[in-house]
């Protein structure tokens, strides 16, 4: 049987995965996983992915326990992204201790002299990064 997997000669071996919150719907990170992020997640049932920071398989929640089980794993049409939807153990899947990676909203076309950053945070953090990881 020929199992659908993601082409990751396409991509040099690294495929962009997008974390998804299974209940809320929110997007929760962008990762990338090789094949054997991908396996492995697939044999556990919890998010594997690639450091490329580190250059090595990442396991989510490692450190900081806030771990992430998959519900459900897509594929878009070209194979060369992943959607996981999963169930966040712990509240915040970001390392800054947020429950989404993505809690910078960009204002557009901001007055610099109202808002210099150009951006607001959209969320309250759940922990101190600080005390979490410790290295």
């Amino acid at each position: 049987m020929n199992m659908l997997r993601p082409d990751f000669d396409k991509c040099g071996g690294l495929v962009p995965v997008i974390a998804q919150d299974d209940a809320s719907g929110d997007v929760l990170m962008l990762a990338y996983m090789n094949e054997a992020a991908y396996d492995e997640t697939l044999k556990t049932g919890r998010a594997v992915y690639f450091s490329r920071s580190r250059n090595k398989l990442w396991r989510k929640g490692e450190e900081s326990g806030n771990v992430q089980n998959v519900k459900s794993i897509f594929l878009d049409c070209d194979a060369d992204t992943i959607l996981i939807r999963v169930v966040q153990v712990g509240e915040a899947a970001c390392h800054e201790g947020y429950k989404s990676c993505f809690f910078r909203k960009i204002i557009t076309n901001a007055d610099p002299k109202v808002n210099p950053e150009g951006f607001e945070v959209i969320g309250t953090p759940i922990f101190d990064p600080k005390n979490v990881y410790k290295k």
